[in-house]
C-alpha cells in the first residue's frame, strides 16, 4: 500500500507516477481518464442489490479499523506539516484522526449500511386513464465528484454515501490531508476489490493538485454532479469555475438568538454547546444575539461561562457594558458579524427586539443554521417562518444540523442552495429520478 503524496495507489487503475510539472493538457487527459473509469465502474452498482452494497460497506468499515495504525501514522505527518504551515487549531481539529475517530468513521459506514436503500424507491406513480402505468423512481446520479479541504473523514463519508446510493466517486481532498487521504483511498479500493466490486468506484485526483481539481470541475458529461465542501473561497471557486453541475454547500456563519422570554438555564447550555462542543465545524455558532430585555439577566453569566471555556468575545458596546469584572470584550466590527471563525471566538450583539435580530441575520447569515431560544410560541413561529436558512433550531443547539444527528446517516455536506437539495445531504440527495412508463402497445393519438 503506497502512502505517497505524489501519487495514489499503483494497482493499474490509478497512476503510478506523475510528471514533476505536467502540462494542463496532460492533467486534463489523466483526470478525464479517471472520470471515464468511474463512469464504467458505476454501471456495476446500477444493478447491485442492497445486500451487495451493504456487505461492501461493512467490509470498508472493517478495513479502516484494521488499518487504523497506518492511517493514524499518515495523519500525524499531515498534522505536523499543518502546524508548520500555521494551520489554525480549528482546522487542525478537523484534520486530526485518532483510533477513536476512525472507529467512529467506520461506525458511520455501518450506520449507512443499516439505512434503507433509496435506489428504486417510487416517488410517485399512477395509472393514466388510457391505461399507461407510470412511476417516478429514484436512480443513482452516476459519478459524483467531491472537492473538499482538510477533512479525511469526508473521504470516508463520501465513499459510503455514494456507494449506498449506487454512485462512483472521484475525490479531490486537498493538500492538508494528502497523506491521510492517500492511505484511506488505498484501503477502501482494496476492500472493494476483495468484495468483487470495481476499485474504480473510488478514485482520487489528488496526485495532480489544484490542476486536477480544475480538470475535475470541467469533466462535464463524465462527472454528473460536483459537491464542494470547505471554506468560502473553495466553494465560490468551484461555483464560478465548474462546468459540471454543482450542489453548493455553504460556510456556517451561524447565529444563536436569545429572545426576551428565554429561560437562562436553558439558553446557556445551548449556547455553550453550539459554540464550544466542537469549534472547527460549519454548524458551530459564530454570533450570539441577545434581546435587550434579556441581556441584563443573561449576558453577565453567559460571558463569564464563555470566557471560562476559552472563548474570546467580540462584542458591541452594550455587550461590553454588561461584561463583569475580569471579562474582556474585543470591540466588534462588521468583519466580526461576517466571519465564520472556526475557532474559540464569538461575536455578541444586543438587539432591541426580534425584528432587529431577524434584520441582523438577514444581513450577515450564510444561510446555514440559526437557532432561537424562547418560551414565546409566536416568536418562535415568526423566527422559523422568516429565517431563510437551510436549518432552523428552536430551543436546541445548532450542532444538530448534521446528517447523523438527524437520522440520515453520514452526510456528504450541508447544502445552502435551494435547488435539488438543501440542508444535510444524505442518501436521497445523491440520487435523481427517472420516469418508467409501461404500456400495452400504446401509441400517441
Amino acid at each position: 500500500m503506497t502512502t505517497s503524496l505524489d501519487a495514489p495507489a499503483t494497482d493499474g487503475a490509478q497512476p503510478a507516477a506523475v510528471p514533476a510539472s505536467p502540462s494542463t493538457d496532460d492533467v486534463t487527459a489523466q483526470v478525464l481518464a479517471v472520470a471515464r473509469r468511474a463512469k464504467e465502474a458505476s454501471r456495476a452498482l446500477a444493478v447491485a442489490t442492497r445486500g451487495t452494497k451493504d456487505a461492501a460497506l461493512h467490509a470498508l468499515a472493517d478495513a479502516l479499523v484494521a488499518h487504523a495504525d497506518a492511517i493514524v501514522a499518515a495523519n500525524a505527518e499531515d498534522l505536523e506539516r499543518g502546524r508548520g504551515d500555521g494551520i489554525s487549531d480549528g482546522l487542525l481539529d478537523r484534520l486530526a484522526l485518532t483510533p477513536a475517530r476512525i472507529e467512529a468513521i467506520a461506525g458511520a459506514l455501518r450506520e449507512v449500511a443499516a439505512l434503507p436503500d433509496p435506489v428504486g424507491e417510487v416517488v410517485r406513480g399512477s395509472t393514466l386513464p388510457n391505461g399507461l402505468r407510470m412511476r417516478q423512481v429514484r436512480v443513482p446520479m452516476g459519478v459524483v465528484g467531491m472537492i473538499y479541504e482538510a477533512r479525511p473523514n469526508v473521504t470516508v463519508d463520501a465513499v459510503g454515501l455514494t456507494l449506498k446510493s449506487g454512485n462512483a466517486v472521484v475525490l479531490r481532498g486537498g493538500s492538508a490531508a494528502a497523506r491521510s487521504n492517500a492511505v484511506i483511498v488505498d484501503v477502501l479500493r482494496a476492500a472493494l476489490e476483495a468484495q468483487g466490486l470495481p476499485a474504480d468506484l473510488v478514485q482520487s485526483v489528488d496526485a495532480w493538485g489544484r490542476a486536477g481539481g480544475v480538470a475535475l470541475m470541467h469533466a462535464r458529461g463524465l462527472v454528473d454532479v460536483l459537491v464542494p465542501r470547505g471554506g468560502a473561497g473553495l466553494i465560490q471557486t468551484v461555483v464560478r469555475e465548474a462546468t459540471v453541475p454543482v450542489i453548493e454547500t455553504g460556510v456556517g456563519n451561524v447565529h444563536v438568538y436569545v429572545d426576551a422570554t428565554a429561560d437562562p438555564a436553558l439558553a446557556l447550555p445551548i449556547l455553550l454547546n453550539a459554540k464550544t462542543q466542537r469549534v472547527g465545524v460549519c454548524n458551530a455558532a459564530e454570533t450570539l444575539l441577545v434581546h435587550r430585555a434579556a441581556a441584563e439577566a443573561f449576558l453577565p453569566s453567559a460571558l463569564t461561562a464563555l470566557v471560562a471555556a476559552g472563548v474570546t468575545v467580540h462584542g458591541d458596546d452594550a455587550t461590553a457594558a454588561l461584561a463583569p469584572a475580569g471579562v474582556d470584550v474585543v470591540p466588534a466590527t462588521d468583519e466580526d458579524w461576517a466571519t465564520e471563525y472556526l475557532s474559540l471566538d464569538l461575536a455578541v450583539r444586543v438587539v432591541d427586539d426580534l425584528d432587529a435580530a431577524l434584520d441582523h441575520i438577514r444581513a450577515w447569515s450564510s444561510g446555514h443554521t440559526e437557532a432561537i431560544v424562547t418560551r414565546d410560541l409566536a416568536a418562535s413561529e415568526r423566527f422559523v417562518a422568516e429565517v431563510d436558512s437551510a436549518a432552523v433550531m428552536v430551543n436546541a443547539s445548532t450542532r444538530f444540523t448534521d446528517g447523523g444527528q438527524l437520522g440520515l446517516g453520514a452526510e456528504i455536506g450541508i447544502s445552502t442552495q435551494k435547488l435539488h437539495a438543501r440542508g444535510p445531504m444524505g442518501l436521497g440527495e445523491l440520487t435523481t429520478t427517472k420516469w418508467v412508463v409501461h404500456g400495452d402497445g400504446h401509441v400517441r393519438p
